[in-house]
């Protein structure tokens, strides 16, 4: 974290921020990239008018008191030398109101130019949109447009153009001043010519419209009447883009073709309006209140506390192990230092730049602009949009962003009722606002720093975590004449697809001989830390039991589940090994210290990016820039109206074009995709690596291997029929031909939603690396002699089979069937054939099915009781519907309320489902 880093963040980011957002805007509706360059001009050049307009009127009182000072300067410098003269020009400039400082004001336009030149050229210059993209002549605007070609060699010719223009415009911008202003306008264009020269295309074209901008700007201020021709010239141009989308656009569809006539209607706005406003004398002057700065900064301080601390410190404060880096420890605090350098950035510099450089009524659009959003930030942020869903460390939901219409329309309602309100208290009581907008900000102030409190506080945790897991490098035996016991725990694997995975793949059908599959499998809830103690402890450890145990903490419990199978198997001579054991000590990454008092156990984290197919640098570097720049934009899009979140949160890419492909996959559709998802990559690198981090012997005592995976917890689009990992996913033809997946016995089945399309894939990829994995066990005469089970904690609420819910009206993604049907696979020794077993299950039987027939009644270590099925047989089981997933707030002796269910016999048939008012 460098000084330099940190000052680009503050000055320069937020401009890079401003033109990627103005560009991703521009693309999505046009899909064109060159078309987009020409937006992002017109946007930046709009919005800088005022600006400019602003710096031309002080350069010209910088001329005028230079000129009318001059005589007498130059008669003091040509009759006093030294002191003297020093002195005689420090008088004759007070005496005349004038400090020598004021010289810099002329230069206040290049100021102006060279922040957003820079922000340009970091984004123009590798934007991937536009490598290999032509745009009318230009055949590549990712790289130099080499539009000459003498005698074989090129040349550039947009930097020639453009340096044209600059001239010109320097031309008629300087005539009349003296001949060392003149040199400085043709020498910075001639500076721009050579850094621009080899330039991608696109960068240059885009500062070639820049300059055309300048120069139609000196030449509208040379008119009488500017805004008469000016109105006229839009009319034209919006005729103009009307012909051209009616008669000659090709490119993008329909949405696009819309666009570019709106556009061009919206240029004839002017003429309209001038009619209007003729004919009925209607004026949009706002009324003369006097400007007032105070309340202008407290609202710019409002914004940057709450976009810059409290939205991303509610985020970390939420799971900070996730916005940890386990190979590379720091604090995820430094994420809310650049959020607030962005915020900072965006809301104190640039907008008070904006602000001294207005006029008075500029200023007071300003204010009241400020005093609005700061209002309506907060309302947003507090009340509208707060379950979304599950966040991810990659500032992704993992469901799509829905809002109900009730939602939209509720959501317009209180932000114009507020809007309304501001304005009535900045024309009439602007102490009062000052005084609500300072207790805000105080407000927020406060709540950040119990969120950054908390941080910290977790950190403590988390570095010892962290520092637990990367002792060695992670490796296992397996025995190839002992009896081997292996648990598979793929967090959220979907049972109700497995068998649709089974008919289409035929390799699956292979690699999973042996198995035994149970459908009607239940679990007993929706959340890993609710649900997965089960798995490990067996019944004693359901919520229902935790529960009972109200005078013990949470986390003891878990983790004495964690070690029940681990412990047993070890006193019987099992070599043991443990991976991932989930939410170890209450921590995002595996506190494997719960296991020291067995230092027998070998311990190992390996699914948190340690086998990655990206290098660790560039993994890590490319994850930092995300969090650097996206927690601001996650902000950005919490404090807008929803009608907006959905187009500012973009896929949860947030406009970033540039985005490293490593962290996130942007999809086109459900059937086309670009990048990829890092927590996919993480889990599916690890189960990759499994067949380098096994090594097989022939001792007798044989192993007992606890693993847990993320991968179908990571939803990814993939490339079929392999369903493979893809920088560019495109399955159009494939999924052409499979649109509906079929199993034997069952209705088939359409993925029409991401999520579904995503869920399936990454179920199919699981299984397949899994096989992988078994084929190395047989290759090496490891396979019969192992018991293997894949089970899930839980499932997932997709929502494909509308009858199996328990909702009554608008669906309730809790209630969904499926969420509560995870999967269970069962591969018993020297085992032939796969076969499909309907008896209920519970996801508590794992431990009784591990042990059976290896440990003789086996007892829990730590409770005396013994480990079986009694409990499944007593008929009703109780299922825990809370959500409450986050251990740092459900963390107490007992889990938080939430609903209870009950459920018997057959999970299928919704009649032995029923939802319980109190358990």
């Amino acid at each position: 974290m460098s000084i330099l880093h940190m000052l680009y963040q503050l000055f320069f980011m937020p401009l890079e921020l401003i033109y990627s957002f103005g560009y991703g805007v521009a693309y999505n509706l046009l899909g064109n990239p060159g078309l987009s360059i020409v937006v992002l001009s017109l946007i930046v050049n709009i919005c800088l008018l005022p600006l400019y307009k602003r710096a031309d009127a002080i350069q010209e009182e910088e001329k005028e008191t230079e000129n009318r000072l001059r005589p007498w300067v130059d008669h003091i410098k040509k009759h006093f030398h030294g002191d003297q003269r020093y002195m005689m020009l420090q008088t004759y400039y007070r005496q005349n109101g004038y400090r020598p400082y004021y010289a810099l004001r002329g230069t206040i336009t290049l100021a102006l130019e060279i922040p957003f030149f820079i922000a340009a050229y970091r984004f123009l210059s590798g934007l991937e949109v536009l490598q290999t993209a032509s745009f009318g002549p230009i055949r590549d605007l990712g790289a130099p447009d080499g539009l000459l070609q003498i005698n074989g060699i090129a040349i550039n010719l947009l930097p020639i153009v453009m340096t044209l223009i600059n001239f010109v415009s320097s031309f008629i911008y300087t005539k009349g001043a003296p001949v060392k202003g003149k040199i400085q306008l043709y020498g910075i264009a001639a500076i721009f010519l050579i850094l621009l020269y080899n330039s991608p295309s696109g960068l240059v074209f885009y500062w070639t419209l820049n300059n055309l901008f300048s120069l139609i700007k000196n030449l509208f201020a040379k008119l009488k009447n500017p805004k008469k021709v000016l109105t006229i010239l839009l009319g034209v141009f919006g005729i103009v883009l009307v012909v051209y989308a009616v008669c000659f656009f090709e490119t993008g569809n329909l949405k696009h073709k819309a666009f570019i006539v709106a556009l061009g209607v919206l240029c004839e706005l002017p003429i309209v309006w001038g009619k209007m406003k003729n004919r009925l004398h209607l004026s949009l002057k706002l009324p003369a209140f006097e400007n007032n700065y105070r309340l202008f900064f407290i609202s710019c301080i409002a914004l940057i506390l709450l976009t810059g601390v409290l939205i991303p410190s509610s985020v970390i404060k939420a799971s900070p192990a996730e916005f940890v880096l386990a190979t590379q420890f720091f604090s995820p605090v430094r994420h809310i230092l650049y959020a607030l350098l962005l915020a900072a950035g965006l809301f104190g510099v640039w907008l008070n730049v904006f602000y001294f450089l207005s006029g008075k009524s500029g200023k007071r659009v300003l204010e009241l602009g400020a005093g609005v959003t700061a209002g309506v930030a907060v309302i947003d942020y507090m009340f509208f949009g707060t379950n979304l869903g599950l966040l991810t460390s990659t500032l992704q939901y993992e469901s799509k962003m829905r809002f109900s219409s009730l939602e939209r329309f509720g959501n317009i309602a209180v932000v114009a009722l507020a809007a309304v309100a501001i304005v009535a208290l900045f024309a009439y009581k602007k102490q009062l606002l000052r005084t609500v907008f300072l207790a805000l900000s105080i407000a927020i102030f406060g709540m950040s720093a119990i969120n950054i409190f908390s941080i910290n506080s977790a950190m403590v945790g988390v570095e010892k975590a962290v520092k637990s897991s990367s002792s060695e490098e992670a490796h296992f035996t397996v025995s190839q004449n002992g009896k081997n016991v292996v648990v598979i725990f793929l967090d959220r694997a979907v049972s109700s697809y497995f068998p649709y995975l089974l008919e289409e793949n035929e390799y699956l059908q292979e690699a999973l001989d042996g198995f035994v599959y149970y459908p009607n499998t239940v679990s007993f809830s929706s959340q890993t830390n609710i649900s997965s103690p089960a798995i490990y402890g067996g019944y004693e450890y359901t919520p229902e039991e935790i529960n009972k145990r109200s005078d013990e903490k949470l986390v003891d419990k878990h983790n004495e589940s964690l070690k029940v199978m681990p412990y047993l198997f070890c006193e019987n001579d099992f070599d043991v090994t443990v991976c991932d054991p989930p939410y170890a000590g209450y921590q995002w990454i595996p506190d494997l210290t719960v296991f020291s008092d067995h230092p027998e156990i070998d311990t190992f984290v390996i699914d948190q990016g340690q086998y990655s197919i990206f290098s660790e640098q560039d993994r890590n570097g490319s994850k930092i820039q995300m969090w650097e720049r996206n927690f601001f934009c996650f902000s950005l899009m919490k404090i807008s109206p929803i009608i907006l979140q959905p187009h500012i949160y973009q896929g949860g890419y947030y406009y970033d074009f540039d985005a490293s492909e490593q962290n996130s996959q942007v999809m086109e559709g459900l059937s086309k995709a670009r990048g990829y998802s890092q927590t996919f990559m993480t889990s599916y690198s690890s189960l990759d690596a499994l067949r380098g981090i096994t090594s097989f012997s022939s001792k007798e005592n044989g192993t007992y291997l606890s693993l847990y995976n993320n991968i179908t917890h990571a939803p990814m689009l993939l490339q079929e029929p392999e369903y493979t990992p893809e920088r560019v996913v495109d399955n159009r033809e494939y999924d052409a031909e499979h649109a509906y997946r079929t199993a034997e016995g069952l209705p088939d089945i359409k993925l029409s939603t991401k999520d579904q399309v995503q869920h399936y894939h990454i179920n199919m990829a699981a299984m397949i690396q899994l096989g992988k994995w078994f084929d190395c066990l047989r290759e090496n005469n490891a396979y019969d002699n192992t018991r293997i089970i894949i089970v899930a904690d839980h499932g997932y609420c997709l929502n494909q089979f509308e009858e199996w819910t328990l909702s009554d009206g608008e669906y309730d993604p809790q209630e969904d069937l499926m969420y509560y049907n995870p999967l269970l696979l069962v591969k018993d020794y020297d085992s032939k054939g796969f076969r499909t077993d309907r008896t209920f299950m519970t996801i508590a039987d794992v431990p009784s099915i591990a042990m059976e027939g290896v440990i003789e009644n086996p007892t829990n270590p730590f409770t005396g009781k013994l480990i079986n099925q009694d409990r499944k047989e007593e008929g009703v089981q109780y299922i825990s519907g809370s959500d409450i997933w986050d251990v740092n707030t459900n963390n107490g002796n007992t889990f938080l309320p939430g609903p209870w269910y009950s459920v018997h016999d057959d999970v299928f048939d919704v009649r032995n489902w029923e939802k319980l008012d109190v358990h």
